[in-house]
């Protein structure tokens, strides 16, 4: 049973004046609204209401889509002040807010910390200064490793967000951004690829020939890499790929790496390889073979529409696969034995 649950509480484009060549802040977050104090406890009335009754025992108020920090102080406080009272008094347990590197000083900072502010996620993007140019970012690496450093030494949770198939990006540069992250300490990080969506300028720059998109299977390799990087260091990856709308859907490029399923597909991947490695350690080409995942995860054992289930199947006709779950293992675990 779900027992967390976050309030968003969409700013689009506010407090950010650059239009990053993939953005389109509208379309993100299917929202036009400016928010203010009023329609902030509007909002939260309605949504704790209903999320008391489910008994959570987890609650947080979360600001997305603009880069809050960006705006005045005073609007800053205002809009902070009108969540406080709802932790205060215990009807959430954190407040969050995401922003641009370039945005984080000391006197932003004091005030999030006198506002009771516990989690702040930097949207990174890369940790390549070329890519940050390309996709008219407007801050450099050297910025974000400040602001990190900064995050960090206030107190403050740290979140980093990284992209794929930005203009100019690679895979070798995509895993280096994610190993720069690990270096940042981030509480946790959400993966992104790049989707090309209407009324963006990557938008025109695809139509002029300028940008090519990177295809399912491309964002696919490159995130999987980045996930075994983050697991590796027992970093929360708590997202990878925006969530499914309609908005998101009709102006994504479908040609390209958007798909609803990203996530599932990038964890089947990296159990497809888990058990590829064992499967050619026993050097076996018939018999039985037990393959076992921990419960939460055997859907990623099986694969997408069962696309690792069909490729073993495939590549060893002649050995038997048995697959069970097995509540002993690790979320993430995958093996692969003999019967």
């Amino acid at each position: 049973m779900k027992k967390q649950a976050i309030i968003p509480l969409f700013i689009p484009h506010m407090g950010c004046p650059h239009d990053c060549v993939f953005c389109n802040q509208k379309t993100i977050t299917a929202s036009n609204m400016q928010m203010d104090a009023d329609a902030i406890r509007d909002i939260m009335e309605a949504r704790l209401s209903d999320l008391e009754l489910q008994g959570l025992s987890h609650i947080e108020a979360a600001f997305y889509g603009g880069s809050f920090t960006g705006l005045p102080l005073d609007a800053q406080r205002k809009l902070l002040e009108a969540i406080m009272p709802y932790k205060a008094s215990g009807r959430i347990q954190k407040i969050r807010l995401s922003t641009r590197p370039d945005y984080i000083d000391s006197e932003i900072l004091d005030l999030l910390a006198s506002c009771s502010v516990d989690i702040i996620e930097l949207g990174v993007q890369s940790f390549h200064d070329e890519v940050l140019s390309l996709s008219a970012r407007g801050h450099t690496s050297q910025q974000t490793v400040d602001a990190c450093h900064m995050v960090r030494n206030y107190g403050f949770s740290l979140g980093i967000q990284l992209m794929v198939g930005l203009p100019g990006d690679t895979k070798e540069q995509a895993v280096q951004s994610a190993i720069k992250a690990v270096e940042m300490k981030p509480d946790f990080v959400r993966i992104y690829p790049t989707m090309v969506l209407s009324g963006s300028k990557l938008a025109d720059l695809l139509k002029s020939g300028a940008y090519a998109p990177l295809s399912t299977n491309e964002a696919v390799s490159i995130t999987k890499e980045m996930v075994r990087i983050f697991d590796r260091e027992h970093i929360k990856v708590i997202r990878i790929g925006l969530k499914s709308t309609d908005n998101i859907s009709n102006a994504a490029d479908l040609a390209g790496s958007y798909h609803p399923a990203f996530r599932q597909l990038v964890e089947g991947a990296l159990a497809f390889d888990d058990i590829s490695v064992q499967l050619d350690d026993l050097r076996i080409s018939t018999g039985d073979v037990l393959l076992s995942a921990n419960p939460s995860s055997f859907s990623n054992l099986i694969g997408h529409k069962g696309v690792n289930k069909k490729h073993f199947a495939k590549q060893y006709p002649k050995i038997r696969f048995v697959y069970k779950p097995d509540s002993g293992l690790p979320e993430k675990k995958y093996i692969a034995k003999v019967l």
